[in-house]
C-alpha cells in the first residue's frame, strides 16, 4: 500500500483493466522532456513565462504554454495572475509539484552519470547499422 496527501494506494489494483492506460497518460506528461526542465526550474521558486523560455533554451513558445497548461491541469503547477500593466503571470510548483522534485531529479542524476556510457552505445549501434 502506497499513502498519499489524501488516498491510499492498493499497489496490486494498479493491475486492473484501464489503470495501465490511466498511469500511462500520467507518466506520458511526467516523463517528458519539456515537463522535467519546468518542473527543476520551478523546484528554485515561483518564475515567470519569459523566465522559463530564457533559462530552458530551447522550447517553443507553443510548448511551453501547453506544458504548462497540462502541468496546471494535473494539478503539478500553480499559475497565479497578479492585476498590473501588462499583467503579471507567474508559475509555481504545488505541493504535488514538489513531490514530483525527487524522482525527477533522480532521473536527471542517473542521465549525467551515464551520458559517456551511452553516448559510446549510441556510436557502436550507429555503427553497425552503417554496415
Amino acid at each position: 500500500m502506497i499513502r498519499g496527501n489524501t488516498h491510499v494506494i492498493d499497489v496490486h489494483a494498479s493491475h486492473l483493466p484501464g489503470a495501465c492506460r490511466e498511469v500511462g497518460s500520467i507518466l506520458a506528461r511526467v516523463g517528458d522532456k519539456w515537463t522535467v526542465l519546468v518542473v527543476m526550474m520551478l523546484a528554485k521558486g515561483p518564475h515567470r513565462f519569459s523566465e522559463l523560455k530564457r533559462a530552458i533554451g530551447g522550447v517553443s513558445q507553443r510548448m511551453l504554454t501547453l506544458t504548462l497548461r497540462g502541468l496546471e491541469r494535473d494539478g503539478l503547477v500553480r499559475r497565479t495572475v497578479t492585476p498590473s500593466i501588462p499583467p503579471r503571470v507567474d508559475y509555481e510548483l504545488t505541493e504535488l509539484g514538489h513531490s514530483l522534485r525527487t524522482p525527477v531529479q533522480a532521473l536527471g542524476d542517473w542521465a549525467f552519470a551515464h551520458l559517456a556510457v551511452i553516448e559510446q552505445a549510441r556510436t557502436a549501434f550507429d555503427r553497425a547499422a552503417e554496415q
